[in-house]
């Protein structure tokens, strides 16, 4: 009897990318909007296969691109056998079911592709917690459209309300379970705030950033831990602290999720526990990956987010992480570009108006010993400073 075999790969989803440029963006920035779109498909396993963007003065409230451009949509995914629509902002409830009925597809705006992506990466049981929370918050107000199968416009005898009440059921279900998610939190905060308190007496750093940026790597060479890092958005979701010993000078050092411009706030705010490391830090590292074109709009959505959590004002080193990977704007077309020396990038704008600043490349280990030097130098003045008779750091 011939033995039969079955492909159990699963089939990669492809994916078309949808953003509206309003009249406060530009192409460039929505370009580089669906990019980082795109990663963040990548990450979470599609294949993005088309991008489509339209000019509005603002998202249309029924569809969110127009109608035109919705048919262009239609065409397309039908022609392609495309699998998801991905929309690079957050959709309401209505827009959701409309842009469902029209396109027939999967549809994912960025709020929930980037829970999709958090949901794969949780490993603890506080980051499984938030992401849970995160998504039943995200669920609750477009749960209409779970349940179109009974809706009374289909009519007839025995067809009026059960949407309705399970709908109802389903909510309350909801609500009692976004309940005891919080308890938990609550729970597992009080449980990080013993550990925190028996930490007290080492000066604490905290590694902060935008995703991508290199963080874990910085992290790993600092430590020589296995921290898990790879080029992906979010690789690292649960904070990670680690004991480092920079010449006698003890402290720990923690290793946090990574932001993203609009990252959705009642994420934020569910993540505001495992950000509890950055509040407590005596020392807040940014690392920003300045080889990446965008990288002055990262380090505003990162300091937008640092403002929120009232930590602006903290003992800030500034890493310039990916050196080797720079590339400097050319002047003329076709000129060749030479790299830039470290002192080079030491007396650009980025060394001057980042103070203190550092230049390295983790990867290739370049420059590390200068970052070694500044971080003794901050966690000796803190320790001297906060322990003025321990002579274990003179």
């Amino acid at each position: 009897m011939r033995q039969k075999f079955y492909d159990t790969a699963v089939k990669q989803e492809k994916a078309v990318l949808v953003g509206v440029i309003t009249a406060n963006e530009t192409e460039e920035q929505e370009k580089e909007y669906l990019e980082e779109l795109q990663f963040l498909a990548e990450t979470a396993g599609a294949l993005t296969v088309k991008h489509f963007t339209q000019k509005l003065m603002r998202p249309e409230r029924a569809t969110y691109v127009g109608t035109g451009k919705l048919e262009e949509i239609k065409e397309y995914v039908k022609a392609e056998e495309i699998d998801i629509v991905v929309f690079d902002d957050e959709l309401s409830p209505s827009q959701l079911r409309n842009i469902e009925n029209e396109l027939q597809v999967k549809i994912l705006d960025r709020n929930n592709l980037i829970l999709d992506i958090f949901a794969g990466r949780a490993q603890t049981a506080q980051a499984k917690t938030q992401v849970e929370l995160a998504q039943l918050q995200y669920l609750l107000p477009r749960l209409t459209r779970l349940w179109t199968h009974l809706e009374r416009q289909k009519g007839g005898i025995g067809m009026r309300g059960p949407g309705e009440s399970q709908i109802e059921t389903d909510r309350r279900l909801i609500l009692n379970k976004i309940t005891l998610l919080k308890d938990r939190l609550k729970q597992i905060d009080k449980q990080n705030e013993t550990q925190r308190k028996n930490r007290n007496q080492l000066v604490r750093a905290a590694l902060v950033g935008y995703t991508n940026v290199g963080k874990s790597t910085i992290m790993n060479m600092l430590s020589k831990s296995d921290v898990f890092a790879e080029n992906k958005l979010f690789a690292t979701l649960d904070t990670t602290v680690r004991k480092v010993v920079i010449e006698n000078a003890p402290f720990l050092l923690s290793d946090t999720v990574g932001f993203i411009r609009k990252l959705p706030h009642h994420l934020v705010e569910c993540f505001k526990s495992t950000l509890d490391e950055v509040r407590e830090a005596d020392i807040l590292i940014h690392v920003v990956d300045i080889s990446h074109p965008s990288f002055e709009d990262q380090v505003r959505a990162v300091n937008e987010t640092l403002k929120d959590l009232g930590v602006l004002d903290k003992e800030t080193i500034t890493v310039f992480n990916k050196i080797d990977a720079y590339q400097p704007p050319q002047t003329y077309e076709g000129e060749d570009v030479t790299p830039l020396t470290l002192e080079e990038f030491k007396q650009s704008w980025m060394g001057r108006n980042s103070s203190p600043a550092v230049f390295i490349s983790a990867a290739k280990r370049e420059n590390i010993d200068e970052l070694r030097d500044l971080l003794y130098e901050k966690v000796k003045a803190i320790h001297t400073a906060r322990y003025p008779y321990d002579h274990l750091l003179y």
